[in-house]
Parts: structure tokens; C-alpha cells; sequence
């Protein structure tokens, strides 16, 4: 069995970028290393799925069409009433909302953290069982409305 462990970002800076990642996507600061220089958050399912490193002023991610990292998604809860929460904490926190999307599987928040990388934020729809059924993949992408 495989699962993704984590992902590590280097950024500008650690304070502002920590703020977002729990503040706004709801994760649990666990601590910092590397002397203050980074910091490791988590969701609850293992000991850290994120670690910031800062790096100090650098360009940001590439845009547009290019290979590599598209976005994060970051399953924020299990029903309707987690996105709304999530989409207000975007809200109250002034980070612009660049998408909402129903996957027929999942609904959708995508926004960008402080350094320009691409979030969604999401939650699964318990109607669809994607376990057993793949379905849901030929179903097109629609807008989604909160």
C-alpha cells in the first residue's frame, strides 16, 4: 500500500505562510525545526502532511501551462456545512476564492496560499462511492454554488 506521507513548501515567509495553513486550511501546527527556519503542520492522519521551510525572498511558483505541481488538496471535512465554514474562514482572512467546483465526487474550494501555490480545499460527497465505482470520471466538472 502506498498513501502521499507529505508535502513540503519552501517559502518567502513562515510566520504569514503558517497563518494561512492554519488559519484558513485548518491544520494543526505541530512544531517547528531546522532552528526556527520551518514548520510542521497536520491534519490528524500522521504526524505531519505539510512542512513549510522559509527561504527568504525567491521567485514564486511557475504559471500557466508547465510541468510540475498544479495544486494541494487539503479534504477539509466531511459535509456541506465544513466548506461554508471554510470558505468563510477564507473570506474573513481576505484570501480571494479562484474557483468553487463540483467533481461529482468531491466539491471544491481552490484558492493560493501567500506564496502563489494553488490550494483546494474540499470535501467528498458521501452519494458517490468511488470505491467501488469510477464512474464519477466521466462526469464533467460543474460550477459549484455556496
Amino acid at each position: 500500500m502506498s498513501e502521499l506521507g507529505h508535502v513540503v513548501f519552501y517559502v518567502r515567509n513562515l510566520e504569514r505562510s503558517s497563518q494561512f495553513y492554519a488559519e484558513v486550511v485548518g491544520l494543526h501546527r505541530v512544531g517547528t525545526i531546522f532552528n526556527g527556519r520551518a514548520t510542521a503542520f497536520s491534519g490528524g492522519r500522521t504526524h505531519h502532511e505539510l512542512l513549510l521551510i522559509e527561504v527568504g525572498a525567491a521567485p514564486g511558483p511557475m504559471e500557466g501551462k508547465r510541468i510540475g505541481l498544479y495544486h494541494v488538496g487539503w479534504k477539509i471535512g466531511e459535509d456541506r456545512a465544513a466548506l461554508l465554514a471554510a470558505r468563510d474562514r477564507a473570506q474573513a482572512h481576505g484570501v480571494v476564492l479562484e474557483g468553487l467546483a463540483d467533481h461529482t465526487v468531491s466539491q471544491s474550494l481552490y484558492m493560493r496560499d501567500p506564496d502563489g501555490n494553488e490550494v483546494e480545499l474540499f470535501i467528498d460527497d458521501p452519494a458517490v462511492d468511488w470505491r467501488r465505482s469510477n464512474e464519477w470520471l466521466d462526469t464533467p466538472v460543474r460550477p459549484l454554488t455556496l
